[in-house]
C-alpha cells in the first residue's frame, strides 16, 4: 500500500475524553473514529488489525473442530421469553419493534438463537457432538461506555456453542475450547491468565473460566498465586484456610457483655476499644430471594455477595435497608450479632478460625467480648463468603500467597449444561430411544477488545508497538525524500520485490518532512521500518525494529532476507 493513497489522518494530541492509552493511540493513529458514544468506525488500518485477529481465531476454532455459521443480529424476543432471560437481562438489552409491532432485540449474545436452530436440526445422539461458532457484531446498551473498544455498545465478538450427549462429552468440548483460547491469545502476543470466574448473566451448571489480559486499566481484579498456576477473578477467588486444628490451641475467654453506647461502626469500635478491625466479627443482614439472611465476616474483610448467593442457590441478593433490619431483628443497625438470631447465619471460614473477637450483642448499646463463633452460635452455616485479600494463602497449593493484578476480560468459557436446552426444548433421542436434553457449552471472545488489550501492553511514549501477528503491515518503507530519484527508485524496487514475495509493505511516498514521517511511523507501530536515505546509492538502508527502535545500517539484500525470515515465522 502506498501511504499517499491510504485513508489515514494522524493526530498530534490525544482527545480529551480518551482515558485509556489504547483509546488515545487508536484515535491518534487513525485506526478508529467515534460515531456516537460507544460506537466506532474501524478505519483501514484498524480494520486490517481486526481481520488478522479474526483470522487467528478462525484458524484455531477450525483446528479444534468447530464449524462456522452466521446468525442474525436481530432476534425475536419470544426466544428470550422462552429462556426466561427477557425480564432479567436488564436495560443492556436493546429492544425494538418492526412495522407490524412485533418486538425484537439486537443480540448481545446468541444462546437462545443457536439453541432454537439446533433443536430443529438435531434429533439423534448419532449427530452429536459438534461445536458451532460465528464472528459477528453484538449490541449492549452500556450505561457508561468508556475506554474506547474496551466497553462499547457495539462490538465484534466470536461466540461458539458446543452440543454433547452427556457431561463427559461436555468436559471434552470444554477442554478443546479452553486449549484453543490459550493458543489464540498466545498467538496474538498477549500476556494473559486463565482464571476461575462466575458465570454471571449467561448462567450454567458447571465450570467457567475467564481469559484476562494483565493491564493496569483492567476493570477486573485477578487473584493469582505466587507459586502455582492458580488464578481467579476476585468474585470467585477463595482464600486458603488453615485446618481447624491450627487454631484449636487457643482457649477462648468466657463471653462478656460490654456497654458500648452509641458505638455502631467498625471504625468506632476500633477507636473505643483500642483494637484492630481484624478483631471484630461483622454481621450484615441481606435479603436473599426476599428472605433475610445474616452473613458474618471478619471486620477487615469484604462480603462477597456472589458467593453468598451461590451458596444458597439464590437468584437475587441485596443488602437489607435499615427499616428491614429493624423489622427482622428488632434492633437498629450497629449492635446486631450472630448469637440468638432466628434467621439463617452464614459464617465465613476466617471468622470460625478466630479464637475470639468482638461481636454485636443484639441489644442496643452492647457488644460481646471474647466471642467464639464455634461455641457461641447455633445453627451456623460455614463457607467462603468474603473477597479474597492480597496475601491470603493460596487455596490450591497452600504454599504460595495470592497477589492481585488488574485484568481486561478478553474471553469467557462456560459449561452451560441444560440451562437453555431444557427451557427451549433442544432434545435428542439417546441409544435407548429416550428423549434427553442436549448438554451445552458456550465460548466467547471479544474480538475488538483484543486490539485494546494488545495496545495496553504494547506501547511506549512514541505510540503503538504491534505484535507481528496483528500488525497492519509487516514493514514500513520510508524514503527520506520523495524528490530524490535514487531513494524513490530504491524504495519502489524494494516495495515491489516485497509484494511479489507476499510481504505486506506500506510505502510512505508522501511529500512530507522526514520528522513527520518518523513520528507517524512510531505512532502506528509497524514492527519493521526500512529507512531509505542517502546511502541508497551504495545499496544500503537503515533497518529499525519498532519495539526497541534499534537502528542498523545493512544492505538492501540483507534487509530483504531479514524481512522474509520475519514473515516466515508468522
Amino acid at each position: 500500500m502506498r501511504q499517499s493513497q491510504l485513508l489515514l489522518t494522524t493526530l498530534r494530541e490525544s482527545p480529551a475524553d480518551a482515558e485509556a492509552v489504547s483509546h488515545q493511540l487508536m484515535l491518534r493513529a487513525g485506526f478508529i473514529r467515534q460515531l456516537a458514544a460507544g460506537i466506532y468506525t474501524y478505519m483501514p488500518l484498524g480494520r486490517r488489525v481486526l481481520r488478522k485477529a479474526e483470522q487467528i481465531i478462525r484458524e484455531e476454532m477450525d483446528r479444534a473442530g468447530a464449524q462456522e455459521l452466521l446468525m442474525p443480529a436481530m432476534q425475536p424476543v419470544e426466544l428470550w421469553k422462552e429462556s426466561g432471560r427477557y425480564s432479567v437481562y436488564g436495560p443492556e438489552l436493546i429492544r425494538l419493534h418492526d412495522r407490524h409491532d412485533r418486538e425484537f432485540a439486537l443480540g448481545p449474545t446468541h444462546e437462545e438463537v443457536i439453541t432454537s436452530i439446533v433443536r430443529e436440526e438435531i434429533n439423534s445422539y448419532r449427530k452429536l457432538p459438534f461445536t458451532l461458532y460465528q464472528i459477528q457484531t453484538k449490541f449492549r446498551d452500556e450505561r457508561r461506555p468508556r475506554y474506547g473498544l474496551l466497553r462499547s455498545r457495539e462490538f465484534l465478538m466470536k461466540d461458539a456453542y458446543s452440543f454433547d450427549a452427556d457431561w463427559n462429552g461436555l468436559d471434552q468440548s470444554y477442554t478443546k475450547m479452553f486449549n484453543a483460547y490459550n493458543r489464540i491469545f498466545t498467538r496474538c502476543g498477549i500476556n494473559f491468565r486463565a482464571v476461575e470466574a462466575d458465570s454471571g448473566a449467561i448462567g450454567g451448571e458447571g465450570g467457567t473460566h475467564e481469559f484476562m489480559a494483565l493491564a493496569d486499566i483492567g476493570e477486573d481484579t485477578i487473584a493469582a498465586c505466587t507459586c502455582c498456576e492458580y488464578a481467579a477473578n476476585l468474585e470467585k477467588a477463595e482464600p486458603g484456610i488453615l485446618p481447624l486444628e491450627a487454631v484449636a490451641g487457643f482457649d477462648a475467654e468466657p463471653l462478656e457483655k460490654l456497654l458500648t453506647p452509641g458505638v455502631r461502626t467498625i471504625d468506632q469500635l476500633v477507636l473505643s476499644l483500642q483494637i484492630k478491625p481484624a478483631d471484630i466479627m461483622k454481621t450484615v443482614i441481606f435479603m436473599v430471594d426476599h428472605n433475610a439472611v445474616a452473613v458474618v465476616v471478619r471486620g477487615d474483610h469484604e462480603i462477597n455477595e456472589i458467593k453468598v448467593k451461590d451458596h444458597l442457590g439464590a437468584k437475587s441478593i441485596s443488602i437489607a435497608d435499615p427499616d428491614t433490619v429493624e423489622r427482622v431483628t428488632g434492633l437498629p443497625i450497629g449492635f446486631i450479632g450472630p448469637r440468638g438470631l432466628t434467621i439463617p447465619v452464614l459464617v465465613d471460614h476466617a471468622v470460625l478460625q478466630m479464637p475470639y473477637g468482638i461481636a454485636g450483642a443484639n441489644e442496643a448499646d452492647y457488644h460481646y467480648r471474647h466471642f467464639n463463633a464455634g461455641r457461641d452460635i447455633d445453627l451456623l452455616q460455614v463457607g467462603h463468603f468474603r473477597n479474597a485479600a492480597e496475601g491470603d494463602r493460596c487455596p490450591s497449593c497452600n504454599e504460595g500467597v495470592l497477589k492481585f493484578h488488574r485484568g481486561i476480560e478478553m474471553g469467557h468459557v462456560f459449561k452451560l449444561g441444560t440451562k437453555y436446552s431444557e427451557k427451549l426444548g433442544a432434545t435428542f433421542l439417546d441409544s435407548a430411544g429416550k428423549d434427553q436434553p442436549m448438554i451445552m457449552g458456550c465460548y466467547g471472545i471479544g474480538v475488538s477488545r483484543i486490539l485494546s488489550a494488545v495496545l495496553e501492553q504494547n506501547h511506549d511514549e512514541h505510540g503503538m508497538i504491534w505484535p507481528s501477528a496483528l500488525a497492519p503491515f509487516h514493514v514500513h518503507l520510508i524514503p527520506i525524500s520523495s524528490k530524490d530519484d535514487i531513494q524513490m527508485q530504491a524504495a519502489n524496487d524494494l516495495y515491489n520485490r516485497l509484494l511479489e514475495n507476499g510481504v505486506e509493505a506500506l510505502l510512505d511516498d508522501r511529500e512530507e518532512r522526514p520528522g513527520v514521517k518518523f513520528k507517524d511511523s512510531d505512532l502506528i507501530g509497524i514492527p519493521i521500518r526500512i529507512i531509505i536515505g542517502k546511502d541508497a546509492e551504495y545499496g544500503n538502508v537503515e533497518f529499525v525494529e519498532r519495539r526497541n527502535l534499534k537502528k542498523e545500517s545493512i544492505s538492501i539484500h540483507d534487509a530483504v532476507a531479514r524481512i522474509m525470515e520475519f514473515v516466515s515465522d508468522l
